[in-house]
């Protein structure tokens, strides 16, 4: 598929920012949900005084949470501002892109990405990005999408299945060489492919129910959850986890 960066952008960020998004996906917009950020959080070795960045940070759900759970100030990075306002005193939401962060060099002792680099269309720029506003020794607690993206089928490589993080998701082992080249170490990698597959069920079961769109597009929405789901059991597609340490 060829589709030029910025329409890939646009379409993710109207997406995620739409009614139907926090339907079907409820408030974390991630496989995992509360516990796997609460599990990321606790990777970053960060508390009271420190700043953490959550990267594409969606509706702001996670940043809440890391600031509640770790006592940390919390900067909310998306290419869509959250819909709800910073009811966290120590959070604050910014309009930008994972590419070209709008934070200064060293700055941060923490950063989240939850689901998100799959999306992102220079991810060696983005990963670039992390590490350069990361303070030495601070790490990244980064989840996302798993894929033998060569061998997934053609209906899970559209414009359509990119924004569902499907389309241009890398395996684990891509994603911390990416990491490593960028300048930072990896420290840990797991695989959560049950998270992935509990997340398909709950979308599934949302959409046999949902009466707020067409029924032509409840029908696409199914099938690509059961061939993403399909694509789970052969091992094409997964869920993993990446920590990783600025040298």
């Amino acid at each position: 598929m060829s589709v030029a960066p910025e329409e890939i952008k646009a379409c993710c960020a109207t997406a995620y920012s739409s009614a139907a998004a926090r339907f079907l996906l409820g408030d974390s917009f991630h496989p995992g949900g509360a516990v796997l950020t609460s599990h990321l959080a606790s990777a970053l070795r960060v508390g009271p005084g420190d700043l953490v960045v959550d990267v594409a940070c969606g509706p702001g759900t996670s940043a809440r949470q890391i600031a509640r759970e770790t006592g940390s100030d919390v900067v909310g990075i998306d290419l869509s501002p959250p819909r709800d306002p910073p009811d966290e005193p120590r959070v604050r939401f910014v309009r930008g892109d994972a590419e070209a962060l709008p934070l200064e060099d060293t700055s941060v002792d923490g950063a989240m990405c939850e689901c998100a680099l799959c999306t992102f269309p220079d991810k060696a720029r983005a990963a670039a990005e992390l590490a350069r506003v990361l303070r030495p020794g601070a790490r990244l607690a980064l989840s996302d999408m798993t894929a033998r993206t060569c061998e997934l089928p053609e209906s899970l490589t559209t414009l359509q299945a990119w924004a569902a993080c499907i389309a241009d998701a890398r395996p684990l082992d891509e994603i911390a060489a990416l990491l490593e080249q960028a300048g930072l170490t990896v420290e840990q990698t797991e695989t959560r492919d049950d998270a992935l597959i509990s997340l398909l069920d709950r979308i599934d079961a949302r959409l046999k129910v949902a009466t707020l769109v067409g029924a032509e597009d409840i029908a696409r929405g199914r099938e690509l959850a059961a061939e993403a789901r399909a694509a789970v059991q052969r091992g094409l597609l997964g869920y993993g986890i990446v920590i990783a340490r600025k040298r």
